[in-house]
C-alpha cells in the first residue's frame, strides 16, 4: 500500500535514519529533551505493506518462530496470522473482564509457552499456556498463573510483558489510579516487575524477596533491550510529559512526586520527554541502532538513535491513526499495530491493521 499526503512535525539537523522512510528530524534540545512543534512540511510518499486488517482493538504482537500472534483487548481473543494475512482464532482467554483500558493486554512467547497479561474482575495477572501445534493449527494448553494480585482499574493497568536477554520475564504495571502506590515498595502498582518464567522471584532482584525491578512509574507501556542489554521503557505521563526511560535495577522514576525531567536527588530522569498531544508512547522496539516508539495520541512512529538519545525522527505522522505496538518481525521489517477501534480513535475502512515498515 502506498501512503500519500504524509506530514511530519519537527525541524533541524537530521539524525541517522533507521526507517526506510522520509522524515522530519528534531535537533537535540537542552535537558530535558522534549518534542516541539513546528510548521508541518510535506514528505514524499513511501511504500508500506498492510499485513492484516479488520482487527478489533488489538493490543500486542508476538511471534512463535515465524508465526505472528495478536491479542485483542476486548474480545479476549488470541489470533494467529497466516502468510496471507488471514486471522485465525487460536483461543479466547477465560477470565478477562475488559473495561476502559483493561482487558487482554500484552503477550509474549518463551520456550513454547504463550504468556498473557490480562485484566480480570478484580485484579491484573499474568498467565501462561503451553503452545501446541504448528502454523495454521496452533492451540493453547491449560492456564497456569505466573503472578496475580496486581491492582486493576479502568485505566493505568500497564500491561506490556517481554523476556529480557537474561531469560527473565519483565512486566509493566500501572498505578491503577492510585498515584501514591507507585512509591510504595510493598505494592506492585506503578512498577516494572522481574520474574523467572515460572513466576518465582530471581535471587538477584534489587529488593530482597520482591518482584519489583523499578518503581515510581505512572503507566509504563513499552519494554525493549539494546544489544548491550540496556532496558528502555516508554511511559504515559499525566498532563505534562510522556517519557522514555533507561531502566536501572532498583531505580525510582519519580511518579507522583515528579513528572518528566526534574533534576531531583533520588529520582532518575527520562532520557527524552514529550507533550502527550504528540506522543502517548506505547509499544517500543530496538532496531538497527535506534529505539522505535509507537504513539497513540501522537499517531506517529518516533525513532530515537541509541547514540543520541536526545534526538528523534518522526514517521507515518497521521497516516494510520493511533499506533499501539511495534515489533521487529522475522522478515526483518518493523510490524506496527494500529489501534483505532479501541473507542478512542477514528476507525477507517480496514481498521485495525498490522502494517510492515522497512528498516535500514
Amino acid at each position: 500500500m502506498t501512503t500519500t499526503g504524509r506530514r511530519c512535525i519537527g525541524a533541524g539537523v537530521a539524525a541517522s535514519a533507521v526507517l526506510a522512510l522520509v522524515a522530519c528530524t528534531s535537533e537535540p534540545a537542552p535537558r530535558p529533551p522534549s518534542a516541539t512543534s513546528a510548521a508541518p512540511s510535506s514528505v514524499e510518499p513511501e511504500e508500506v505493506t498492510v499485513v492484516a486488517q479488520d482487527l478489533d482493538a488489538p493490543w500486542s504482537i508476538a511471534f512463535r518462530d515465524d508465526v505472528a500472534l495478536i491479542s485483542e483487548r476486548d474480545s479476549a481473543r488470541i489470533l494467529e496470522l497466516s502468510d496471507d494475512g488471514e486471522a485465525r482464532e487460536v483461543a479466547v482467554i477465560d477470565g478477562v473482564a475488559p473495561r476502559g483500558e483493561g482487558g487482554l493486554l500484552g503477550i509474549a512467547v518463551h520456550e513454547d509457552y504463550l504468556y498473557v497479561y490480562l485484566t480480570g474482575a478484580d485484579e491484573n495477572r499474568i498467565e501462561r499456556f503451553e503452545l501446541t501445534g504448528s502454523a495454521g493449527d496452533l492451540a493453547l494448553g491449560r492456564a497456569e498463573t505466573v503472578i496475580s494480585g496486581m491492582d486493576a482499574a479502568g485505566n493505568h493497568n500497564g500491561g506490556r510483558i517481554a523476556f529480557g536477554p537474561d531469560g527473565m520475564l519483565y512486566a509493566t504495571v500501572g498505578d491503577a489510579g492510585d498515584p501514591s502506590s507507585a512509591q510504595d515498595l510493598d505494592s506492585l502498582s506503578g512498577k516494572i516487575l522481574r520474574l523467572t518464567p515460572e513466576g518465582e522471584i530471581p535471587a538477584d532482584n534489587p529488593f530482597d524477596g520482591s518482584p519489583v525491578y523499578s518503581y515510581g512509574h505512572r503507566n509504563p507501556q513499552g519494554l525493549a533491550w539494546d544489544d548491550d542489554g540496556v532496558l528502555y521503557a516508554s511511559e504515559f505521563g499525566q498532563d505534562t510529559w510522556d517519557e522514555l526511560n533507561v531502566i536501572e535495577a532498583g531505580g525510582n522514576y519519580g511518579w507522583p512526586e515528579v513528572e518528566g525531567f526534574a533534576d531531583r536527588e533520588g529520582f532518575i530522569d527520562p532520557v527524552q520527554q514529550w507533550s502527550p498531544d504528540v506522543a502517548s508512547p506505547s509499544g517500543i522496539a530496538v532496531a538497527n541502532g535506534a529505539v522505535v516508539v509507537a504513539n497513540l495520541r501522537g499517531e506517529r512512529l518516533r525513532e530515537i538513535p541509541l547514540e543520541a538519545l536526545g534526538t528523534a525522527s518522526e514517521h507515518l505522522v497521521g497516516e494510520y491513526g493511533r499506533l499501539r505496538d511495534v515489533v521487529l518481525a522475522p522478515d526483518g521489517t518493523l510490524w506496527v499495530l494500529t489501534n483505532n477501534t479501541d473507542g478512542r480513535g477514528q476507525p477507517a475502512a480496514g481498521d485495525d491493521r498490522v502494517i510492515s515498515v522497512p528498516i535500514g
